[in-house]
């Protein structure tokens, strides 16, 4: 038994990326649950609107963080502004009384922004939008569909590609009369496909079921679904080039969808995250496609008030994918020639 305990661990000495998996993943679920598991919020973002704007404004609680004060603005740009994104309350600064609309699809922040104003000022009159009754699937279908494309198209995808290498196969198409281009999205196609139907098998299933309402257009979220595909399908394609076998694909593709499952703001809210490690959720892509699903589900938010994260989508997609590209063609050029060299022995 201690021969069969000794060579168990010279097996894990010699696999380094099995040993740096055990000895990394545990330090970063601690630093992660330290510094960003956490629902509580210190800040709202408010905008205030209406005559007495700057008046109101001065009285808020320091919790409100004042993003701007707008006079001449009504209750609609209110409600448009909120639709954007971003902004947690809106003060309708009235001469009479003011109204307070909350985004309640911030779900923890608009927890909070109620029971500061049932402490602060029990007299004021608030509204939730979009999520009325506070529900947490209505949140969490969307960010259910990241996950979906997420683990698809850099798992399996990763797992496809790998077994094609270790069965022999890529070198069998790299002899072939076949551009790489031509190779290259012939293999990511059939998980591009697999994908796009789990994403609308979620969205059906969430939206009949579950009741989660779908205020926006289809299009503008099929688009964003489409970036974030380009995103995945790279990040599966680099896992496999770097991957000696699909024990090590599950490995790398773990270490990367445990930080964006936890740091995208599905889970925990980013506002509630220590700086550092929201800006790590700034970096991460699915943060951008659940701004994107939340926003066209829950807000009906349009292509416009969804620029920026569509746009950072766009260039994630471009950089990651053109990498997977470039490194997919030399793996197949390296297979090519291991090829010939076994033909001309």
């Amino acid at each position: 038994m201690r021969a069969m305990i000794r060579r168990e661990f010279r097996q894990v000495r010699r696999d380094r990326r099995t040993l740096g998996l055990m000895i990394l993943m545990p330090m970063m679920l601690l630093i992660v649950f330290g510094y960003a598991a956490s629902f509580d919020i210190d800040s709202l973002t408010t905008s205030v609107y209406g005559p007495d704007a700057d008046v109101v404004a001065g009285r808020l609680p320091e919790l409100f963080e004042i993003e701007e004060v707008e006079p001449d603005s009504d209750r609609e740009d209110a409600e448009a502004r909120l639709r954007r994104g971003g902004l947690v309350v809106a003060v309708i600064a009235e001469p009479s009384s003011p109204t307070v609309l909350i985004d309640g699809s911030q779900l923890f922040a608009a927890r909070t922004a109620i029971q500061a104003l049932t402490s602060a000022a029990p007299d004021v009159e608030y509204e939730v939008l979009f999520n009325p009754d506070l529900n947490t699937s209505t949140l969490l279908v969307p960010g259910l569909a990241g996950l979906i494309l997420l683990f698809v198209g850099t798992v399996i995808t990763s797992l496809g590609v790998v077994r094609e290498r270790q069965a022999g196969t890529l070198e069998q198409l790299a002899v072939m009369p076949l551009r790489p281009r031509d190779v290259f999205i012939g293999k990511v196609a059939p998980y591009f496909l697999v994908a796009s139907l789990d994403l609308a098998v979620v969205l059906i299933v969430g939206t009949r079921l579950f009741d989660v309402p779908f205020r926006g257009s289809v299009l503008v979220l099929a688009l964003g679904a489409v970036l974030f595909l380009f995103v995945t399908l790279g990040l599966g394609v680099l896992i496999s080039s770097v991957s000696e076998n699909q024990g090590q694909a599950v490995q790398l593709a773990l270490m990367l969808l445990l930080p964006q499952v936890l740091l995208s703001g599905i889970i925990f809210p980013l506002g509630s995250m220590a700086p550092g490690v929201r800006w790590i959720g700034y970096l991460l892509p699915l943060t951008y496609f659940n701004q994107v699903a939340q926003g066209v589900m829950v807000r009906g938010a349009g292509f416009s008030d969804l620029l920026f994260p569509l746009g950072l989508l766009a260039l994630l997609g471009a950089v990651v994918f053109g990498l997977a590209v470039l490194r997919f063609r030399r793996d197949l050029a390296a297979s090519n020639s291991r090829a010939h060299a076994a033909v001309n022995r």
